[in-house]
């Protein structure tokens, strides 16, 4: 039955939080270690991985069943579309964060150290002959020499790539609000397709990186704010491409309705979201 219009629903005795919890501090730990020598903790890092899915669908399918039960109201679905604002606002914040690294150290840390304004002294005594240009591994030539990505190469393809995927995924959203669930599902297919290849393209771009740049993780501050940014992003994409299989998968049941389908919009928003960041991301670091 229905709830009413004003009333609110609570669920109670739910395990998904701590399970999401538990996942989050399994990842971060096995992360942080396995970046720091640890071999060991990338298995510490693929078991917290693997929590924090095993806990999105869990939580996910309890969601959706209680959607169908009936049991959310307006207030409810206005919970949910803040909710979701709050969580894309707070990835902004986390972007923003690497971002403004790699804008301080581009602008500020390198010139510095290249004897520009008060780094003079420091160039003269320290790092006397250091280049201050981008990219650069830094003075100590950490990781040593390497090469960068073309930027009108797989990344431009990527760029592509994610453009069409926000188009198909608009084409989408306007099939449902017209009713026409096989146009539906046939964007949404289109849509995490171009997300898959995304992906692929991403994996092929490492593997040249590692096997034939010399760029890696440990290629000092252009590999670190590279890596973190690109990967750090990758990952969100992985993400947004499970979220749109899962409603692709819901469509195909004969889920949502012109007028009721917060699910497809909150992964909708998320998704032009991560093409947004990629935008920035693509000339930013690959361009500039």
């Amino acid at each position: 039955m229905s709830q009413a219009p004003d009333s609110y629903y609570v669920p109670h005795g739910t395990r998904w939080p701590i399970v999401g919890s538990i996942g989050i501090t399994l990842l971060l730990a096995g992360s942080s270690s396995w970046m720091n020598g640890t071999e060991s903790s990338k298995y510490i890092a693929l078991a917290g991985l693997i929590t924090i899915i095993f806990m999105m669908f869990g939580w996910f399918a309890q969601v959706i069943k209680e959607s169908h039960q009936g049991v959310y109201s307006n207030q409810v679905d206005i919970s949910f579309r803040m909710g979701m604002s709050w969580f894309i606002f707070s990835e902004v914040m986390f972007f923003a964060a690497f971002f403004g690294a790699l804008f301080y150290t581009r602008m500020l840390a390198v010139p510095w150290l290249g004897g520009e304004g008060t780094g003079a002294i420091t160039n003269e005594i320290l790092w006397s002959g250091f280049d201050a240009v981008w990219p650069t591994n830094g003075p100590a030539d950490i990781g040593g020499s390497f090469d960068i990505i073309p930027a009108f190469d797989i990344p431009l393809l990527n760029t592509l790539l994610l453009l069409a995927s926000g188009f198909t995924l608009t084409m989408a959203h306007w099939a449902l609000k017209k009713a026409k669930r096989r146009d539906l599902v046939l964007w949404l297919v289109a849509t995490v397709v171009l997300g898959i290849v995304f992906l692929f393209y991403q994996a092929e771009e490492y593997v040249h990186a590692y096997n034939d740049l010399n760029l890696t993780l440990g290629s000092g501050i252009y590999g670190t704010t590279f890596f973190m940014l690109t990967g750090f992003h990758g990952f969100h994409v992985t993400l947004g491409v499970i979220m749109l299989i899962v409603i692709t998968i819901r469509s195909m049941k004969g889920h949502f309705s012109a007028k009721n389908h917060f699910a497809f919009e909150g992964v909708a928003w998320y998704w032009h979201f991560v093409d947004v960041v990629w935008l920035v991301l693509f000339v930013v670091v690959y361009v500039l």
